[in-house]
């Protein structure tokens, strides 16, 4: 895991990676959940035997599922250090540009991609890349940000 501790020690290391996570398997349960929490229950996602016509020839996750998992991935990669609290901001750029099968397996990338300050602290802007095993292309791309606070 990565430890970056304060704002100097960040701020150098924008343009860096941050990490890859472990590949993580994506399962119809886990699917099945998501839709049932978040009331996105769209047949591609759910219905096993429909999706299996479907032109990815079964079920695929719900973009937000992927994304979701970007703390996850995040939380076992890196940690930013010596701040009084840090907060998630938001997401600037978000893209689903493959599909997700259920049953394969996903990892996500990571590269701080700039450090702004705010008053008390900074806003920290991060790449995340979500890789399909054996895909060409990524499943999700984002920008996540997030501000940490020195006092």
């Amino acid at each position: 895991m990565l430890t970056l501790t304060g704002l100097d020690q960040v701020q150098d290391y924008v343009g860096k990676e941050l990490g890859v996570s472990d590949w993580h398997h994506v399962t119809q349960e886990s699917i099945d959940e998501f839709a049932r929490v978040t009331g996105d229950d769209q047949w591609i996602h759910v219905d096993v035997e429909r999706a299996k016509e479907s032109p990815f020839g079964g079920t695929i996750a719900h973009g937000y599922y992927t994304l979701s998992l970007a703390p996850r991935f995040s939380y076992d990669m890196f940690t930013f250090e010596g701040f009084a609290f840090g907060v998630n901001y938001g997401l600037n750029k978000v893209r689903f540009p493959a599909p997700m099968p259920v049953g394969g397996k996903v990892r996500m990338r990571a590269k701080l991609a700039s450090v702004e300050e705010i008053p008390g602290g900074a806003q920290i802007t991060t790449e995340l890349t979500f890789e399909r095993e054996g895909g060409e292309k990524p499943v999700c791309v984002a920008e996540s940000l997030a501000r940490v606070y020195t006092g």
